[in-house]
């Protein structure tokens, strides 16, 4: 028998998003307390709203090895092990039509891999030293099953590619190289390159789940998508995509639409959106590096509990928007959106991790409001004033964590009324240039903070259990630093004061937590 075992769950508890310990490298894997829940009303994505169970369970990767069905794939003589019944070689096509566990080796040049079993049948395929490429259109295709999972055997090399153009293109035909209609898995710790030339590379249009794997996609529009919900628990995936790069994209399902990164490691290059989501999108654990996107995350709701995420992006870093909101108009000062900017159902909470953000446009943007408990965040924004390296049009609550973002200082957006941790705003009387080492400190000449700007800025917001309220801090340019960028250990040897600062009072045109 062989065992390669896992169960995942997401929970809703009350202030953290709890996570089975998940990992599927390897045969054996940790396995966590299965659970259910219920989305927040009040969408407070602490993570109680990110609640979905998928369709992964401890099953999905454990079978008999005794009872696997050998295929051999070759152009023009593809061939099935005797006890294939549930495999029908057609020419260059090669359809699977019963659960079980099929191991696939070998090459089409010109032809395809079908799945059409029963709604119930759970359909495993290994590919293990595979090529598929095809003329036509995709060459993977799962038509129906309860669950596909792809596993990639461990030292294999397996290849994708489709067509650059299809000759089916009707509304519901596949319209990427590894496309599934039922809920998809991967696993495995073999490697998989996937070519999307003609629109997306990786699709599921019902719960996609990334369970392991090293998988490299490139694809002309989306690089991977899953419809209900799309979840990275372990493996190495790196996507280049003329479009969004991972992302799920349910509009219609209350509830659905939703996207988990908890381990693993990603990393993005889009032209669109680097890691997308419809509704929630959460990170609480691995690591996520969008290295070049036009907004760097988007969803109605974003949470980061875990983790360590770099995003760069020519327009938003953090973005949330979109979705289905309910806005209200507010207005004045204290926290709220100062000159009545309307505020929707949207947020933005940090309770743990690190984010680092270089944006053209906004760094951190909720349309509503946002949260900041813990982890550590540091931005660096945009030069121009029509842009805020901070921008909340609600209330920015912060509470915990450490807190530097760097930027203009014509739409500035400070900790709001309701933060129970004090910060400091440093506006300077000339733009600063990238690699200019800012540092504070107390009147007792101990540092608290050093910042190292990674392009021009005119404003720095930070914010850290360090600062008092009330207390003054003076503001130093130059001495040392021990980070080329961002925030670390530095002294005062050197430096030239500025001048000073007091905890909490903050001097923006649009009121503490708004625009």
């Amino acid at each position: 028998m062989r065992k390669f075992t896992k169960t995942f769950s997401v929970g809703a508890f009350a202030l953290a998003l709890t996570l089975a310990g998940c990992s599927a490298s390897g045969n054996t894997a940790s396995s966590g307390t299965a659970g259910t829940g219920s989305a927040s009303g009040t969408r407070i994505v602490t993570a109680a709203s990110i609640s979905e169970d998928t369709h992964y369970d401890a099953d999905d990767l454990t079978w008999d090895a005794a009872k696997e069905v050998a295929v051999t794939l070759k152009g023009g003589a593809s061939t099935a092990a005797a006890n294939a019944a549930g495999v029908r070689v057609d020419g260059d096509t090669v359809t699977i039509t019963a659960a079980g566990t099929y191991r696939l080796s070998g090459s089409l040049s010109d032809g395809r891999v079908v799945i059409a079993a029963g709604e119930e049948d759970v359909v495993r395929v290994v590919l293990d030293g595979v090529s598929l490429t095809s003329s036509t259109g995709s060459p993977f295709i799962v038509q129906s099953a309860n669950e596909a999972i792809v596993f990639l055997e461990e030292g294999s090399s397996n290849s994708i590619k489709d067509a650059a153009t299809y000759t089916d293109q009707g509304t519901d035909a596949p319209n990427a190289a590894l496309y599934s209609m039922a809920d998809l898995t991967l696993a495995g710790t073999g490697s998989l390159d996937v070519n999307g030339q003609y629109n997306d590379g990786i699709v599921s249009k019902d719960g996609l789940v990334l369970a392991a794997g090293n998988v490299t996609v490139n694809a002309a529009d989306d690089g991977i998508r899953g419809k209900d919900h799309a979840v990275l628990l372990d493996g190495t995936y790196s996507v280049t995509a003329g479009g969004d790069g991972f992302t799920s994209d349910n509009d219609t399902d209350d509830g659905r639409g939703w996207l988990l990164v908890n381990g693993g490691k990603l990393t993005v290059n889009a032209g669109d959106d680097g890691v997308k989501a419809q509704n929630q999108l959460a990170i609480a654990n691995g690591s996520v590096t969008v290295a070049e996107s036009s907004e760097g995350l988007e969803s109605q709701h974003i949470a980061i509990s875990g983790g360590a995420v770099a995003v760069t992006a020519s327009d938003d870093g953090v973005n949330a928007s979109g979705g289905a909101s309910t806005a209200t108009q507010g207005g004045g000062m204290g926290g709220g959106p100062g000159g009545g900017e309307t505020v929707g159902d949207y947020s933005v909470d940090i309770s743990g991790g690190s984010l680092t953000i270089n944006s053209a446009g906004d760094g951190l943007d909720s349309n509503g409001n946002a949260s900041i408990s813990g982890g550590t965040v540091v931005v660096n924004g945009p030069e121009s004033n029509g842009n805020g390296a901070l921008d909340v049009n609600g209330e920015l609550a912060v509470s915990g964590g450490t807190v530097a973002a760097a930027g203009s200082a014509g739409m500035v957006v400070t900790p709001g009324t309701s933060s129970t941790q004090s910060g400091v705003q440093v506006t300077f009387t000339s733009t600063q240039p990238a690699g200019t080492t800012v540092q504070l400190a107390g009147a007792d000449g101990k540092l608290v903070a050093t910042f190292v700007t990674t392009k021009a800025s005119a404003s720095l917001v930070f914010s850290s259990p360090a600062i008092e309220a009330g207390k003054q801090y003076t503001v130093f340019t130059g001495g040392t630093a021990k980070v080329g960028s961002g925030l670390g250990e530095g002294s005062l040897d050197g430096a030239s004061e500025l001048g000073t600062v007091t905890a909490g009072e903050y001097t923006q045109g649009h009121g503490p937590g708004g625009r």
